[in-house]
């Protein structure tokens, strides 16, 4: 009986693997929650603020658009980010000089500047030149630039922490540099980074908002124009933020479901 009210409390451990009963799993997620309940409860409470959810109800269908927008251009964001930060991280470690010192340029300025910035330059500067007036299409193109500079440092970091062992190993059996890549390379690197990119994905959902500034009608700016219709400020941004957790959770629960997948020994 003790043992397995230890079980409930405590992870045990086998070496590299950990192991949780069913029913510790159950009681240490109430339990938190709980806790967690409790604060938020406490500061709300004492808070002692008037709630008038009423008046945000009325607008429910903004908040579900603006969620909708957000959910497409994320999508759309992370899958040309992902592209952006492969090739990035496939330039830095080219032979060819120009395009290596190009791809670290395109990182080093893009890290080291603020999203915010590059979203005004992108818009009203380069869009505006190249006669580019979708702004969306430009926010999803500044969100994927941004994303991928950080995304193929994650990349570069994975692949150069295969030893090189291997990779003369590849060589020695004849494979090409793309075989390398795809045979050797790759299959270990992606466990390697998804934690990381899982990191990197959720930041990018919530960097989103900042495209109000162009006025994309994503959730944030929604909720911003609820707020200076209402004066509800609470209940305009609690949606907002439970609406930006829905988006990111899946994320984080399937970089742990991929992470067990790919476990194996090297």
């Amino acid at each position: 009986m003790k043992a397995r009210w230890t079980a409930a409390f405590f992870v045990r451990r086998r070496g590299n693997k950990e192991e949780i009963a069913l029913h510790g799993r159950i009681i240490g997620v109430l339990l938190a929650i709980l806790i967690l309940a409790a604060v938020f409860s406490y500061a709300f409470y004492r808070l002692q603020y008037g709630w008038n959810w009423g008046a945000i109800y009325v607008y429910r269908q903004k908040f579900l658009t603006g969620w909708l927008v957000t959910l497409a251009i994320s999508a759309a964001s992370l899958i040309t980010s992902i592209f952006f930060g492969l090739c990035a991280a496939l330039a830095q470690r080219s032979s060819f000089i120009t395009l290596r010192y190009l791809g670290k340029i395109y990182v080093e300025l893009i890290r080291g500047t603020p999203l915010l910035v590059q979203i005004l330059v992108f818009f009203y500067v380069v869009a505006d030149a190249f006669g580019v007036g979708n702004r969306y299409a430009v926010g999803v193109l500044t969100l994927a630039l941004f994303a991928g500079a950080y995304i193929s440092e994650i990349i570069r970091a994975g692949i150069e922490s295969v030893g090189d062992t291997q990779l003369e190993s590849a060589r020695a059996i004849g494979l090409t540099r793309g075989q390398t890549y795809r045979y050797v390379i790759f299959p270990q690197v992606m466990r390697r980074i998804l934690p990381p990119l899982a990191g990197q994905f959720a930041s990018l959902i919530k960097d989103s908002s900042l495209l109000s500034i162009i006025a994309v009608n994503e959730i944030t700016l929604n909720a911003q124009e609820v707020n200076a219709f209402t004066y509800s400020t609470m209940e305009s941004y609690l949606p907002l933020a439970i609406g930006y957790l829905i988006l990111t959770l899946p994320i984080s629960l399937l970089s742990r479901y991929l992470e067990g997948r790919f476990r194996y020994a090297t």
